[in-house]
């Protein structure tokens, strides 16, 4: 696809939102439109969402609880292109049951991954729409939940049923925390990309996009 001179909005969690970089200038999204011409780039990042809608209230941050599949409406309508990036709050801290396929509203992960694929068709019927799935992460196991790999592989089964692309940054993206120097290099907290991190994921996804 061209890229040079349209209209992005990017929906995500904190790294779309910028933590990790030193300021909004660095996000991906930012680098992005400036190495790839794009005309604007929208950001609908918050910190701490989820896909899945949340099942016990966060009361110390309900910001937290703006669930991506909630935004659909708030963001501008006249996008050529829109990126999802998220997953890993869902897998993180999340209350949502993973679900399964068949399922249809924000309650589960699997009912999330349908509802806001539909929800971001029905809106932007002629744009482009793209998702990235979740980076690794320091942490990718935890008592109770499925592992992290197991959202990843939800997101690209559920977008194969609606012939949306999917940028697999779990396995493409060259940032992997858990081996020191990577960790130091692009993600020092292990989980947000830093300035160098997020320049990454804007050349592979600006590449990505134009093989589109």
């Amino acid at each position: 696809m061209q890229l040079k001179g349209i209209k992005a909005n990017f929906l995500g969690d904190s790294i779309t939102e910028g933590v990790g970089v030193p300021s909004p200038e660095f996000t991906y999204w930012n680098v992005l439109k400036q190495q790839f011409g794009l005309a604007e780039a929208r950001c609908y990042g918050i910190g701490g969402t989820r896909f899945a809608r949340q099942h016990k209230p966060t009361v110390d941050r309900p910001s937290f609880d703006q669930d991506f599949c909630s935004r659909i409406d708030s963001m501008d309508p006249d996008a050529d292109l829109v990126v999802v990036f998220g997953g890993t709050n869902d897998f993180g801290h999340g209350d949502a049951p993973v679900g399964c396929p068949s399922d249809r509203t924000p309650d589960t992960f699997y009912g999330a991954c349908h509802t806001l694929m539909t929800g971001l068709i029905e809106r932007y019927p002629r744009s482009v729409i793209v998702f990235m799935t979740p980076l690794h992460r320091a942490v990718e196991t935890r008592e109770g939940v499925p592992p992290l790999k197991t959202y990843v592989e939800i997101i690209k089964e559920t977008a194969e049923c609606y012939g949306l692309p999917v940028m697999d940054l779990y396995a493409n993206s060259g940032i992997q925390p858990q081996i020191p120097i990577m960790r130091q290099t692009y993600a020092p907290d292990g989980l947000h990309p830093n300035a160098a991190g997020a320049a990454r994921i804007a050349e592979r996804l600006g590449y990505f996009l134009l093989a589109l």
